[in-house]
């Protein structure tokens, strides 16, 4: 449940109400808006929290009847900002997140680095853990990848996201990455989804390949139950009936998030098409659809990648589309 407090309500009249809650056994989670107040409930004894509608300082006491509470906008009617270094996903500012599908060696990740910062970008991604369908494809570097990737930020002053696969996987990520990612083979691998939620790392959740969205909204709320409220939503295709692309790239996902939830949502072109030459058009019209941020592969070689070569744009090709991505952006009044 939610209770709206009243615009005249005071510190220590929101003090009174969440103070009564914790005595009852309630969770309480405090949203202050610019012109109101609410807190989130959560608990078994709803009856208590109505009555609480008699006290003068409480407007409304409202049921959230959605399965998912501290993600939905009902709690939480402010848009979240996740802040990492100079990104902030979820504000004015489209971020965009590029760097290569996976971490192949010190020379590729430095020379795409590079160039990322020079393009004026923030954030690199780079697989140090790859979850692969087949058990003989490159599945990564490890924690030698994660030191490459952190040699890269220090040397360029880029906020890192990779991917973890694991426990084991997931403390290395939290201890060397700025953003922990969960992909989407592990949207709903409960267990790592509480751990993450304890790492106090910001995290970037992908829907899974046939997930709804309902059931990747009660993903994050895992993450944020276990005491992480800093997530980043990634819609990056689902899986239909349609073979020409590698995924069915969910645009709707984007409004529709944003009218249920208060998190970020950043779209995965790349995965979602599988072509490098598709990944453009539809990174525009992830933005024209409000999307926060984009996450991109690009690679200094795509032909000798080993892994997602066929999707991931070279350097110059990433540099025309973060151009072509400021007018989009302005024309929905925001920027890149």
């Amino acid at each position: 449940m939610i209770i709206v407090m009243a615009k005249h309500a005071t510190a220590d009249d929101i003090n009174a109400v969440t103070d009564r809650l914790k005595a009852d056994g309630f969770q309480v989670h405090l949203s202050q808006g610019v012109e109101r107040t609410i807190i989130g409930v959560i608990g078994e004894r709803t009856e208590e929290v109505v009555r609480l509608g008699v006290m003068q300082a409480v407007e409304q006491v409202v049921p959230v009847r959605r399965p998912y509470k501290l993600v939905s906008r009902d709690f939480h009617p402010e848009d979240t900002v996740v802040k990492v270094g100079k990104a902030e996903f979820g504000a004015n500012r489209v971020v965009v997140i590029a760097g290569p599908c996976a971490v192949e060696s010190r020379d590729q990740v430095m020379q795409a680095a590079l160039a990322i910062s020079d393009m004026g970008l923030s954030v690199l991604r780079g697989g140090a853990y790859k979850p692969r369908t087949s058990p003989y494809s490159f599945q990564g570097m490890g924690v030698q990848g994660l030191q490459i990737l952190a040699e890269a930020r220090e040397k360029f002053g880029l906020m890192v996201v990779t991917e973890a696969v694991d426990h084991v996987s997931l403390g290395n990520v939290a201890e060397w990455a700025d953003i922990v990612q969960i992909g989407a083979r592990n949207m709903q691998n409960f267990e790592l989804l509480k751990a993450a939620g304890q790492t106090g790392k910001p995290v970037l959740l992908k829907r899974g390949l046939s997930a709804t969205i309902d059931e990747w909204l009660m993903a994050a709320e895992y993450i944020a139950a276990h005491g992480n409220p800093n997530i980043i939503l990634c819609e990056r295709g689902i899986r239909t009936y349609e073979s020409k692309t590698r995924n069915t790239l969910d645009l709707s996902a984007i409004p529709v998030v944003k009218q249920l939830s208060h998190l970020p949502i950043v779209v995965d072109p790349s995965h979602s098409t599988g072509q490098w030459n598709w990944v453009a058009p539809m990174a525009r019209a992830a933005v024209a659809a409000g999307a926060d941020g984009l996450i991109i592969e690009a690679h200094p070689n795509p032909q000798e990648a080993l892994s997602d070569g066929p999707q991931s744009l070279n350097l110059p090709h990433l540099a025309e589309l973060v151009t072509s991505l400021s007018t989009v952006a302005q024309a929905v009044g925001r920027s890149v």
